[in-house]
């Protein structure tokens, strides 16, 4: 068999990426493999801090550049001011941050989708059990295949709406849901818009200024395949005035000559709480550098969903296989389960793939398994997750 250029080029570039060596990888969506840079930058900027430091004034102004250039890597992917940034832990973090930071009065309502990932129902909750806000749900899962989401995200608004909570792409179904229409129902219903990005952010290519969303939470662990341990919060600066920090720290504020505070900071960094593990900021730019340097979001994008739409296909070809989604997908997100399916045998066929070698995973609801392609993802290896789940279900048939 003869290979391509190009995928001898794809082979050297999948080298950056250890986690690749020894395993057939489909979990992108719940943590990206680190490429060898970025592991070698948090190294090199641990031992920094120590050599310096750790505590002075030479590492408090190398801090203040990391953190200003970590501000301006992430702005890029986003296509926003990095101002408008606040570098958090992760998704839920800066959930967290716009979901308590609203002033809410008795009678509120809180709209989510049935769609959105437990830590956020869970807020969601907390937030009616103090200030007695009312919490619904619109059901956006029937609208993967037929049906309009924006039209039901509509009908559930009510005039007092104060907050829309939903995901850019639905971390169970892969749905990319159409967020210029959805912000435009929010914008007239006077509704907030805070979006979990967590399988968006490094998937999608992103202009939030355009958009126009009111919160967009994200994490770099995922798509961006940087370390865990840090994300971020995109607030727009109309809204950012409003949104008042619930955790409050020496990050967030200014302080008088006597050190007392007397303002937020006119930034992202108003939500920003203390001490982080800023080596682990030099990790995440060297993966969005190496994300960058391959093409660009666009580009990235389209192949993400060229291989996902190849995965797709060959599952199709599988007895006892049903896609969740009728057409090819739009993310890199695809979503099965098995027709002829005994209680345990989502978990099974999992762990099952697993030992193998390939790495896949359940999805309680709906009960289904799921599958992540990269730009990256080769397709002999989803050739090798295919032949997997057949060798599994000719054993269990």
């Amino acid at each position: 068999m003869t290979i391509s250029v190009t995928e001898t080029k794809l082979h050297l570039y999948r080298q950056q990426f250890p986690a690749l060596a020894n395993k057939t990888y489909f979990n992108y969506g719940g943590q990206g493999p680190m490429p060898k840079a970025s592991m070698d930058a948090i190294t090199q900027a641990q031992a920094y801090i120590q050599e310096i430091g750790p505590f002075g004034n030479a590492v408090g102004k190398w801090i203040g550049q990391e953190v200003k250039a970590t501000r301006i890597a992430i702005a890029s992917e986003l296509t926003v001011q990095p101002e408008t940034i606040t570098i958090t832990e992760n998704v839920t973090v800066g959930c967290n941050i716009a979901m308590w930071g609203i002033e809410w009065q008795a009678g509120d309502h809180l709209l989510l989708s049935d769609c959105e990932h437990h830590s956020v129902v869970a807020i969601a909750q907390e937030i009616s059990r103090r200030y007695s806000v009312e919490v619904t749900t619109c059901p956006l899962m029937p609208t993967l295949n037929e049906g309009d989401p924006v039209a039901v995200i509509a009908q559930h608004l009510r005039p007092n709406t104060r907050l829309v909570v939903l995901s850019h792409i639905l971390w169970n179904t892969g749905q990319v849901l159409p967020l210029d229409k959805i912000v435009e129902k929010c914008r007239d219903n006077n509704s907030l818009l805070l979006i979990d990005a967590a399988q968006s952010v490094g998937s999608l290519p992103l202009n939030l200024t355009e958009l126009g969303v009111d919160f967009y939470a994200f994490t770099g662990h995922k798509w961006l395949c940087g370390p865990a341990g840090i994300g971020g919060l995109y607030v727009s600066p109309e809204i950012r005035t409003s949104l008042k920090p619930t955790f409050v720290g020496w990050r967030s504020i200014i302080t008088d000559s006597q050190g007392m505070p007397v303002d937020w900071q006119p930034n992202g960094q108003c939500y920003e709480v203390a001490t982080s593990d800023y080596p682990l900021y030099a990790g995440l730019r060297e993966a969005i550098a190496i994300h960058q340097k391959w093409g660009t979001a666009e580009e990235r994008y389209q192949q993400i969903c060229r291989n996902s739409e190849y995965m797709w296909q060959r599952l199709r070809t599988l007895p006892d296989v049903h896609l969740l989604r009728t057409s090819p997908p739009e993310s890199g997100l695809v979503s099965f389960q098995l027709t002829q399916s005994k209680p345990h045998s989502h978990p099974q066929l999992v762990n099952f793939l697993e030992s193998q070698g390939l790495f896949i995973r359940i999805i309680a609801n709906p009960n289904c398994v799921r599958a992540c392609v990269h730009y990256f993802t080769l397709k002999s290896e989803i050739d090798q997750l295919v032949e997997g789940i057949r060798e599994w279900l000719m054993a269990n048939s």
